[in-house]
């Protein structure tokens, strides 16, 4: 059970330091760090949200607008 574990955690640091490189390559020459902090938070909040929608972690817009008072 350890190994596959060990596996799987290698994966993923394979693959992200692949779509890392990806979010990279796509800037411009000129981009700077701000624009690379910028691109990985929004995949990171995408990718975030994501996971949050599969494990149902997520509430209705029209629940949440009647809770704080702003009825459609």
């Amino acid at each position: 059970m350890e190994v596959r574990y060990k596996e799987v955690k290698c994966m993923a640091k394979t693959m992200i330091k692949k779509e890392a490189q990806s979010l990279i390559d796509k800037l411009p020459d000129d981009a700077t760090w701000d624009d690379l902090m910028r691109e990985i938070y929004v995949r990171q909040a995408i990718e975030s949200g994501m996971e949050d929608s599969k494990t149902g972690k997520i509430k209705d817009v029209h629940e949440l607008r009647k809770k704080y008072g702003f009825d459609d």
